[in-house]
């Protein structure tokens, strides 16, 4: 679905975005930073609450966050999640995970399969969990997920994509149609990419998932501004899902760039934001319920 952006919104979102690099405002005092669950899996990451809620009883979200991989910002990704909770209402883990070049493909995604198994195994059922991941967090999302799969893993309920890097040949048009419409580039992803598979292909999944089998992954909600260079990616991830029998929803918001969605995180929401949080909610809602 396009959802239609006006001039005046779209500036207001970019506005925020650029803000973001003044600082992140404190979580609120009713945030809730205490361990939802004694394991994970052996991997680090963070608590948020923000729902007043116990895994057992609504289940968690496991967010991934973004930054090319080989980045991270705390700050952002644990404010993010407190909105994530809010949204969801259900206590959400940040997976901090292991961070190339240092740790390249497969690191990455066996840290979130490795959690994802930890919450089923204390006995979190798989139709409460919800994966969410943003950019880079959302290929090792899709990742995670058909790797889960190969191995005969139980899945989550649902799965949430923002501006996701489906494939890391690079291929889409817009990578290049949409050249300085957006905050990224096609030659940073050139970067990123190479640090992250260090040797492996391009073209294959699980690190590539548009090349993997699409097919018997959860539904999926896949959410894109439509000026970024991977509005194309997030196009095609939703068709090839839909083709392999796997519910997939596209929402493109016009006009508006990567990672769109952090701007709720600077200044008051905008309706884009709103709109986003809202529409979030209601999925997963429909389908862990």
């Amino acid at each position: 679905m396009n959802l239609r952006i006006t001039p005046a919104e779209s500036a207001a979102v970019r506005d925020r975005l650029a803000r973001l690099a003044d600082g992140i405002p404190d979580l609120p005092a009713d945030a809730d930073l205490a361990p939802a669950l004694p394991a994970t899996g052996g991997v680090p990451g963070r608590w948020t609450n923000a729902s007043g809620q116990a895994p057992a009883e609504t289940g968690v979200v496991l967010y991934v966050h973004g930054g090319g991989f080989t980045g991270t910002e705390p700050r952002a990704e644990r404010a993010f999640a407190y909105r994530l909770s809010q949204a969801t209402g259900r206590p959400v883990f940040g997976v901090a995970y292991r961070l190339a070049p240092a740790h390249p493909y497969p690191a990455a995604l066996q840290d979130v399969a490795a959690v994802h198994r930890s919450v089923i195994e204390q006995g979190v059922p798989a139709g409460r969990i919800v994966h969410v991941g943003e950019s880079a967090g959302a290929t090792l999302v899709l990742s995670a997920l058909l790797a889960l799969k190969a191995a005969g893993d139980t899945l989550p309920a649902t799965a949430v994509v923002v501006s996701p890097l489906a494939d890391l040949t690079l291929s889409s048009p817009s990578l290049t149609a949409d050249r300085g419409r957006d905050t990224i580039s096609k030659a940073a992803l050139e970067t990123a990419c190479t640090q992250y598979l260090a040797g492996a292909r391009p073209d294959a999944a699980p690190q590539s998932p548009l090349h993997g089998d699409l097919s018997g992954l959860p539904d999926l909600l896949v959410v894109a501004g439509g000026a970024e260079v991977l509005a194309d990616d997030a196009r095609r991830l939703a068709a090839a899902a839909t083709a392999a029998g796997t519910p997939a929803r596209l929402d493109l918001y016009e006009d508006l760039p990567h990672v769109f969605h952090l701007a709720l995180l600077a200044g008051a929401p905008t309706a884009a934001t709103d709109t986003f949080l809202r529409r979030l909610a209601q999925w997963t809602h429909e389908r862990t319920a």
